[in-house]
């Protein structure tokens, strides 16, 4: 099991503050505040930060509404 998950984790795809601003077309300082929340969660690397893709594309998923 634990070589699974770091297996899945080894595979993982990371992005820049500045990447996922430009997927959800927001700030960077509001990727930030998502972070900083615990709405995105982050691994900092030096003075930056990395997010998985597939943990961007879970925050948006959980957050889809259906129009009308």
């Amino acid at each position: 099991m634990i070589a699974l998950i770091h297996a899945q984790h080894a595979r993982a795809r990371f992005l820049t503050v500045t990447e996922v601003a430009d997927v959800l077309r927001v700030s960077n300082m509001t990727v930030y505040r998502l972070i900083n929340a615990g709405q995105l969660p982050a691994v900092r690397v030096g003075k930056s930060y990395r997010l998985r893709e597939d943990d961007v594309d879970k925050y948006l998923a959980d957050r889809y509404t259906e129009a009308g």
